[in-house]
């Protein structure tokens, strides 16, 4: 059996939906908080069994019969993620898991000065000693571009920090390529980057706007301090304002801007780029 853990969020509950396709859905179960907010699979006929973080005993439940599990990663800024991945992981291991697939991101390094690296790294840590095949699925950033890029489309310019090359990617691909791999496509040992074939700027960013709409989206580099007094001043929490900066830096540092193969590899197919999701979003 394959169980996945927070299979009600968004790369969650799209790496379900990819599983369907692939394999019988008795041989699915999930781990969720809230079994309600589950129905629709279990009507599919996915196991579904609660399961939290914070309660090792109830993981033990969820994972029970699990060949494999895919730890999708927390994201309460408020509790103490690597504690709660250590749960998760000791408990895949009770419950005689063969290999253990964890939702790192990419440049997962020391060094990067973004935040959840800390705790990805401690988590990649664990499953190192834990004694189980284990796969750390370091995904590059794969969030809505009108979020990354800001209202270009209503402004005409892309006016962000500074930043680096990143190979931005689509959240609906990375769960197809982690369907793959938790189907037997292919297995793979320890970290491995889920990225586009290729890293751009938002210089680049800008100048694909510009070919794409026919008129000019100028790529305007804000500093940083005055763009996250705007961010608040716009109503956005301070911390989340300094994460984003510190996503900026890390990917200006370089610690963003290699592009892997690999979803290439398990999708059988180039990922999409840039251009054809700016594409989509404008058609």
């Amino acid at each position: 059996m394959i169980v996945v853990t927070g299979a009600t969020g968004g790369l969650g509950s799209a790496t379900v939906d990819h599983l369907l396709e692939r394999v019988p859905a008795e041989r699915i179960g999930v781990s969720v908080r809230d079994v309600g907010k589950a129905r629709n699979l279990a009507d599919r006929g996915v196991r579904v069994r609660q399961g939290s973080y914070d309660d090792p005993a109830g993981l033990r439940d969820a994972f029970e019969g699990a060949e494999q599990v895919l730890l999708v990663s927390g994201n309460d800024p408020t509790a103490d993620i690597a504690a709660q991945h250590r749960n998760a992981i000791e408990a895949a291991v009770a419950a005689g898991t063969q290999r253990i697939l964890y939702t790192s991101q990419q440049g997962a390094v020391p060094g990067n000065p973004y935040p959840p690296t800390e705790f990805h790294l401690a988590t990649e840590a664990v499953l190192a000693e834990s004694g189980v095949a284990w796969t750390a699925l370091r995904n590059a950033a794969y969030g809505p571009l009108e979020q990354v890029l800001g209202p270009w489309q209503r402004t005409g310019v892309i006016a962000q920090p500074e930043d680096g090359p990143v190979p931005y990617v689509d959240r609906a691909e990375v769960a197809e390529g982690i369907a793959a791999l938790l189907a037997g496509d292919r297995s793979i040992d320890g970290p491995v980057d889920l990225t586009a074939a290729k890293a751009i700027t938002f210089a680049d960013a800008a100048a694909i706007a510009t070919e794409l709409t026919g008129r000019t989206i100028e790529r305007v580099v804000l500093d940083d301090e005055p763009w996250v007094a705007d961010q608040i001043a716009a109503g956005v929490p301070e911390q989340m304002a300094r994460l984003l900066l510190s996503f900026y830096q890390g990917s200006r540092e370089g610690y963003l801007a290699e592009a892997s193969p690999v979803l290439t590899e398990l999708l059988g197919r180039e990922p999409s780029s840039v251009a054809d999701r700016l594409a989509a979003d404008l058609a």
